[in-house]
């Protein structure tokens, strides 16, 4: 009898899998392209028809509630004509395939293709059209049920929760962790006197990111909603902020290029789906929890180990910073 040894994770063969997806959606052909490996693989998968995005879950990032409740959001999206890469039901009607893999069932999604490519830098109609396109997807995020299996967006989900799986981390860098303590929970006072209970809530994206969105000429598809989960929207629009923050700081962008296309963005979102002044005020200041967040997230995943090295926590530690220094007012 033959042993294998056991996995936590494993690479599944392109080729089954293409052979999968022709049994499974009726494709004439296909054949799969390993793209990415992170919290999931994806694949490209290109057949006779046109091209297509396979979605292989882990099982510890994401279980099948979680999935299911990601696969209701988009579905409602795609209803309401929202521009979103949606799942593709198979020939019996199923939305998740369930895959025995080595470590044990895996499930995968199959999704439409997002057409174009990433754009770095956004021109004043494609702004225009990504405020537009995220204000009608924060319209269905806000009015759909899909269910509770995904992670909330709190302050302490975003703050504090990440924090403790820091510690470790920055055994050798106690000043930027005594920091990064002192500066959430600064944040956090600060948001207690926001009237937060008044901001729109829903299913954030939660990753906005322009490797997120697909501009064929400008006309936008977003995808890649693998952290989407339930708090207030105005963190897809802080996620974008300080996205030109860091491209700013990183000397990619002037700052006046970034200030315009924030304000693009903004105007055109607000004509779509109105935000409170303590909203845009509170932009800002969100952007603390969303890489905290992330940066707690890359010590549950093996994937992203090279994140925690001390250079790498050091360089996001001075980005904090930065933008502490120059858009918090955190008061005394």
């Amino acid at each position: 009898m033959s042993f294998f040894f056991p996995a936590s994770y494993s690479t599944l063969s392109t080729e089954a899998l293409s052979e999968l997806l022709k049994g499974k959606y009726g494709l004439k052909s296909a054949q799969c392209q390993f793209l990415v490996r992170g919290v999931g693989d994806t694949y490209l998968v290109r057949s006779a028809e046109e091209k297509f995005i396979l979605r292989v879950y882990r099982s510890s990032h994401r279980n099948l509630p979680q999935i299911d409740t990601e696969i209701k959001l988009l579905l409602a999206a795609k209803e309401a004509a929202v521009p979103v890469s949606y799942p593709i039901a198979d020939l019996a009607g199923g939305m998740i395939q369930t895959l025995n893999a080595i470590e044990g069932p895996r499930h995968a999604v199959f999704f439409s293709y997002a057409r174009g490519k990433a754009v770095k830098h956004l021109n004043d109609q494609q702004l225009k059209e990504l405020g537009y396109q995220m204000a009608r997807y924060h319209q269905v995020a806000s009015t759909t049920e899909a269910g509770h299996a995904r992670w909330s967006f709190t302050v302490e989900t975003t703050l504090f929760q990440p924090l403790e799986r820091l510690k470790p981390y920055f055994e050798e860098n106690e000043e930027d962790y005594a920091w990064l303590q002192q500066t959430a929970q600064a944040v956090a006072r600060k948001l207690t006197t926001m009237d937060t209970a008044a901001f729109s809530t829903g299913y954030c994206h939660f990753d906005l990111l322009p490797k997120n969105f697909h501009f064929e000429g400008d006309a936008i598809t977003l995808f890649d909603f693998d952290f989407m989960g339930y708090g207030w929207l105005i963190y897809d629009l802080a996620g974008f902020w300080q996205y030109l923050q860091l491209e700013v700081y990183t000397k990619r962008m002037q700052y006046e290029q970034a200030l315009h296309s924030y304000i693009r963005l903004i105007d055109s979102y607000t004509r779509q789906r109105p935000l409170s002044q303590k909203e845009l005020e509170t932009i800002p200041y969100l952007s603390l929890g969303f890489w905290l967040f992330y940066m707690g997230f890359h010590t549950t995943h093996d994937s992203f180990t090279a994140n925690l090295q001390p250079g790498n926590l050091k360089a996001y530690t001075g980005f904090l910073r930065n933008l502490a220094e120059e858009y918090f007012r955190l008061g005394g």
